[in-house]
């Protein structure tokens, strides 16, 4: 079939006309797909993604002699587009069994993540428990990190003042978590 009448065919959604259209460029389509990243399997993927790109834009290619190297170009640049997202993020490299053993995370488990949860919300719930005031400074210094020179400034107080409200604070917070705790020993809890 002439590769207008084929090209039309494609348009039209003639199945068939586009398994002969795919058929006649695999090979071109593959080899250069195959130059770029130089794998067999990751040039067959590529191939297939490249006539993906042609099917969605074919109706922007009318002129049958100029098919060729619009084809040409867009597996040109579906291969370098690939380079670029295959080099920024590289596959993942299998580790031998044997060496699987010594890999190690630093991240917490699943339990170190609840109890770090479990605790947080205890002290969330024992900070309803004291003193306005007490829990002003404990959100500001503890919480926000704010140096006691700036809470000072902040609540129009001598840092001296901060520095025994902040004790005192730390005191009855310390009271309140081990109230909802229960005495030690117990298995009481909030």
């Amino acid at each position: 079939m002439e590769l207008a009448k084929l090209l039309e065919s494609c348009r039209k959604g003639d199945e068939l006309a586009w398994e002969m259209l795919i058929r006649q460029n695999q090979g071109r389509v593959f080899s250069i797909a195959l130059s770029y990243p130089g794998d067999p399997e990751e040039a067959r993927d590529l191939a297939q993604d490249i006539f993906v790109r042609v099917y969605r834009r074919l109706d922007s290619c009318r002129e049958a002699e100029r098919f060729i190297p619009w084809l040409i170009r867009i597996a040109r640049n579906a291969s370098v587009d690939h380079l670029r997202r295959r080099n920024a993020r590289p596959p993942a490299r299998d580790i031998p069994v044997e060496d699987a053993f010594f890999l190690v995370s630093n991240d917490p488990g699943p339990a170190e993540d609840l109890e770090k949860k479990s605790r947080r919300d205890l002290v969330v719930k024992a900070m309803q428990n004291i003193t306005e005031i007490n829990r002003e400074v404990i959100v500001l210094k503890e919480m926000q990190g704010l140096a006691l020179e700036e809470i000072a400034g902040m609540l129009g107080v001598p840092v001296g003042t901060i520095k025994s409200r902040s004790s005192r604070a730390r005191i009855e917070l310390a009271r309140a978590v081990q109230d909802m705790l229960g005495p030690p020993g117990s298995e009481a809890t909030a």
